[in-house]
């Protein structure tokens, strides 16, 4: 029932925003009572901890598997995207936005949990990229890879990039475009130019 629970929480969370979904709402969706859901997790708090880190595993554990069969770097940072955004549900509801309004200390460890996990795999990807010299061998790798990772969360800020002129899929296809445009050699970005060419969103 628990793990039940959190999927349809997930569900409504990612659809509708952590805010606006109550216990109630779990519950009726569910057709259970709320005393059930209350026998699992104590709060609402708690409820939205085990949903934003499961779904945290999830996406983990995709993404090791993306990596693992990856043809080159430059098709496994679309793929990874393709994926996420699927896991996010188009990130409608900005969930990272409300977790941080809402449930800072959630939030916080999340992020934290999220900057170990790409830190690690992107600077894999990226060596694996100037290895196949499809990256520049003068990148500084670690450095880049800390970048990645701030442009990546810095774009879900609704303050700076309003969901009203930016779709979230958009905004995450241009950053990887200017991502990889900064660091791929000739042969890369022939990769980079068939590769937009052909799945333009």
């Amino acid at each position: 029932m628990r793990d039940n629970i959190i999927h349809k929480s997930a569900e409504l969370f990612l659809t509708l925003g952590f805010k606006s979904v109550t216990m109630d709402d779990i519950a009726h969706e569910m057709g259970i009572s709320k005393k059930t859901i209350y026998v699992h997790f104590a709060n609402k708090t708690k409820l939205v901890e085990a949903v934003t880190f499961e779904l945290f595993e999830t996406i983990c554990d995709g993404i090791d598997n993306i990596c693992e069969a990856s043809i080159n770097p430059i098709e496994e940072l679309y793929d990874i995207k393709m994926f996420v955004m699927h896991h996010l549900k188009n990130e409608k509801s900005s969930p990272q936005f409300q977790l941080k309004k809402y449930y800072p200390q959630i939030y916080d460890a999340l992020r934290r949990k999220q900057f170990e996990k790409m830190h690690d795999s992107v600077k894999d990807s990226l060596q694996k990229g100037v290895d196949t010299e499809l990256f520049r061998a003068t990148i500084d790798v670690d450095f880049i890879s800390r970048m990645y990772f701030n442009g990546m969360t810095g774009i879900k800020d609704n303050s700076i990039f309003p969901q009203e002129l930016y779709t979230m899929n958009y905004l995450m296809e241009s950053y990887l475009e200017y991502h990889l445009r900064a660091i791929v050699t000739e042969k890369g970005l022939k990769i980079l130019n068939k590769f937009i060419t052909s799945n333009q969103s």
